[in-house]
């Protein structure tokens, strides 16, 4: 499946902002069965510097420096990628048990794979957590097995509610009230796996909704997403999502990998000034054919009018900062049938610039 992807992030503030810097995870990274044809990000301001590189986990990363005075900061997105993969085949090749994973993880030849087997930030267990994740991981079941039934549990016991958390919510919190969104989702599985000494990594992207029956689909209705993704020997990295309760397929699209949201929150940084601040986030997966038009119909019509950048949408200030403060935006996609059947509201960050 081919995509058009586009990601608009506006951010108002009430003061000027006199300097901010910024760090971009908007660029998606190479993997096995995705392939890039088109990306760029287009900023205003201009920045000052730019230097784009590779973080650790190979996600694309880029830094800019903004030094002139501005209340409007966009940031937009746009990328055309081609998607050709289907990992539910892979789970037939998972044989071993879940237990010969785990103690494989103390070879020095899977070195690469047992750095996500630990704790992070984000995914600090608890024995009530533990004991919730090892009801999957029966003696000698197979490892692949174990992690399809501990999405599918995930997916049954916890509640889809964009109210209930926000971007730094505990997974202790998230399990007491079996609720949140894709990002507590994906963040309590990966604790699950790792409290029992398997390697499970976060993965952050996009994923293609569809609209009701008879509708069009919304230009800028979706989200970002989140998910993840587990190792065993036989299949390599395997991806699960637990906030639909799939193994992904073309209708996921991957932007980052890391051991938490910590690691590729899509945009980061600090400025100078700036008093009260809002967000404005849109999102628009398009499927599109060989030619680049749309497939099927959107109440937009035009990827065009969707990347023109724009004021924000004004909702309720934050709180003024009072010096430095570091953003990020929560991942909430929630499942890949879309309700929504009125204008697009801007999505409010948790904390902002």
């Amino acid at each position: 499946m081919r995509y058009r992807i586009a990601h608009k992030t506006d951010y108002g503030y009430s003061t000027p902002v006199a300097q901010s810097n910024h760090l971009l995870h908007l660029s998606p990274c190479t993997i096995e069965g995705q392939t890039i044809e088109k990306h760029e990000i287009v900023i205003s301001p201009t920045p000052a510097n730019r230097h784009d590189f590779s973080d650790y986990f190979n996600n694309p990363v880029i830094h800019l420096t903004i030094e002139e005075y501005h209340k409007l900061l966009s940031i937009h997105a746009c990328t055309i990628v081609t998607v050709e993969r289907d990992q539910t085949e892979l789970l037939k090749l998972s044989q071993l048990p879940w237990e010969s994973v785990r103690d494989a993880m103390s070879d020095a030849d899977h070195v690469a794979e047992a750095e996500f087997t630990c704790y992070s930030n984000f995914t600090q267990p608890t024995a009530e957590i533990a004991a919730y994740g090892a009801q999957s991981f029966a003696p000698g079941r197979a490892m692949m097995d174990a992690v399809l039934d501990l999405t599918r549990r995930i997916h049954e016991d916890f509640d889809y509610d964009a109210t209930a958390t926000d971007v730094f919510t505990p997974v202790t919190q998230v399990f007491k009230q079996k609720s949140g969104v894709c990002q507590d989702f994906a963040h309590f599985e990966l604790t699950c796996l790792r409290a029992l000494g398997l390697p499970a990594r976060y993965v952050s992207g996009y994923l293609r909704t569809y609209p009701p029956e008879g509708q069009p689909r919304l230009v800028g209705a979706d989200a970002s997403h989140a998910w993840i993704s587990a190792w065993c020997p036989e299949a390599g990295w395997i991806d699960f999502d637990p906030t639909n309760n799939k193994v992904i397929s073309d209708e996921h699209i991957t932007l980052t990998i890391g051991r938490d949201f910590g690691d590729v929150s899509p945009i980061s940084g600090i400025i100078l000034g700036g008093g009260n601040h809002i967000i404005d986030v849109s999102v628009d997966v398009m499927p599109i054919d060989e030619n680049g038009n749309e497939i099927g119909s959107s109440s937009n019509g035009q990827m065009q009018q969707a990347m023109k950048p724009s004021s924000p949408a004004l909702s309720p200030p934050l709180p003024q900062s009072q010096g430095p403060v570091e953003g990020h935006v929560q991942e909430q996609s929630q499942s890949q049938t879309s309700d929504q059947i009125g204008p697009v509201k801007p999505v409010a960050a948790d904390r902002t610039y």
